[in-house]
């Protein structure tokens, strides 16, 4: 099964009303890979990638906004999930259509924090494609979908030192010097991809060096960042300390 174009179609209406009203919400998740990848988007489709949800991110200073806006598109909040993840996370449901929305708010925060203050001026109508990137890697136990989403991101995306229509290395790096738990993730699973991906018998030959190069490209800058000293002091304790979190996702990305 491919992209179900009633998704497609709902997360550009969100965003552009949210846009109309001046409301800051961004595409995240399998959606936003796949309107950020108009030329290697069929990657998807080919290894059986299907779509259940639509997320996205925004501030938390546009709550009271979001709840208006979706609430008057036909979504209906949920209230146990505001209860409990109010101040970071929202969860709404069209249940007339079966359709899902998450809204992640200033933050992701999964086995990583991958943060957004400042970040989601960046691009539309996505998060930036560093942070896509990061949505991924940060993510301890892979599974197959995420592996397909960072694959057609990379097949699609130079690897460089800019936002745009750029994986931004500079920025992946800097987060990473900073935090060794980020940094030994998202590292270990830049590498295990290299890995998967030569088990992937329907990529072509030339998607596999592509993506392998700019694999081998992230891995250089991140290793090339000068790190803090709060860094390398994590770093002598390694292993021996849990470096990430045990997340019970309410939906998958």
């Amino acid at each position: 099964m491919g992209i179900q174009p009633d998704f497609r179609e709902e997360a550009q209406r969100i965003v552009d009303q949210a846009t109309a009203d001046g409301i800051l919400l961004k595409l995240m998740g399998a959606l936003a890979f796949n309107l950020h990848c108009p030329k290697f988007g069929n990657i998807q489709s080919m290894l059986g990638r299907t779509f259940t949800d639509i997320d996205f991110a925004s501030y938390r200073r546009y709550v009271a906004d979001i709840r208006k806006l979706l609430s008057r598109l036909g979504y209906e909040e949920d209230s146990m999930v505001t209860n409990l993840y109010g101040s970071r996370r929202l969860v709404f449901n069209d249940l007339r259509n079966g359709r899902h929305c998450d809204v992640f708010l200033d933050k992701l925060e999964f086995c990583h924090d991958i943060v957004f203050v400042g970040r989601l001026e960046v691009d539309s109508p996505t998060i930036p494609l560093a942070e896509l990137l990061l949505e991924k890697m940060q993510i301890v136990k892979l599974n197959e979908k995420d592996v397909i989403d960072t694959v057609m991101l990379l097949r699609e995306h130079q690897v460089g030192d800019s936002d745009s229509e750029t994986i931004n290395s500079t920025h992946i790096a800097n987060l990473a010097a900073r935090d060794w738990g980020l940094w030994k993730t998202v590292t270990s699973n830049l590498n295990r991809m290299k890995q998967l991906i030569s088990q992937m018998g329907k990529l072509s030959d030339e998607d596999r060096k592509d993506v392998l190069g700019k694999i081998d490209n992230l891995l250089s800058r991140v290793d090339r960042e000068p790190k803090t000293a709060g860094w390398k002091m994590r770093a002598k304790i390694g292993e021996k300390k849990k470096w990430y979190r045990d997340v019970e996702e309410l939906t998958q990305l």
